[in-house]
């Protein structure tokens, strides 16, 4: 729990992640979203399904990402890799989902914002991660925890739900 701790920490501090997508069979593409947590360390990011990464995860939901800080020193690095199994989150799970989202980023419910609106209509996805490595250089160069959902916690058929 300790560890899990540790990652949520981490990842309520940052903003941004860096998601890769297989975008064709042959084609690696990466997009920078921001992200909120959940105490499940389940992602949940924006973005319309008609970008490159969003048609994407429609057609092949396993993706991985980062999240680390910027403007480091080599004996200060710390950042996030991650692996999981991403969907397009609609009705009751979307509902909570932008709950949590704009607990987040709660300039989002600022009445009359045009980000606000063309957001709120807009995919919401979560991210169930099936490995998370936190990598903290401070604790030894290079030193490395690695992180694993509960068993039954990641649902890898899942896609609308």
């Amino acid at each position: 729990m300790e560890l899990q701790n540790r990652l949520f920490h981490f990842l309520r501090a940052q903003q941004v992640l860096t998601l890769a997508v297989m975008e064709t069979e042959d084609c690696p593409y990466a997009a920078a979203l921001f992200y909120a947590v959940d105490d499940g360390l389940r992602f949940y990011v924006l973005t319309d399904p008609a970008t490159n990464h969003g048609r994407a995860m429609l057609r092949q939901p396993a993706v991985a990402g980062t999240v680390h800080l910027d403007r480091q020193v080599w004996h200060e690095i710390q950042g996030v890799q991650f692996r999981g199994v991403c969907r397009q989150l609609v009705d009751e799970r979307r509902a909570q989902a932008w709950t949590i989202y704009t607990a987040r980023f709660p300039f989002l419910l600022q009445p009359n914002v045009i980000l606000t609106r063309a957001l709120a209509n807009t995919a919401l996805w979560c991210i169930e991660p099936t490995w998370i490595r936190l990598i903290d250089s401070r604790l030894g160069f290079g030193h490395k925890d690695e992180w694993t959902p509960p068993p039954g916690q990641v649902t890898p058929n899942a896609r609308n739900t």
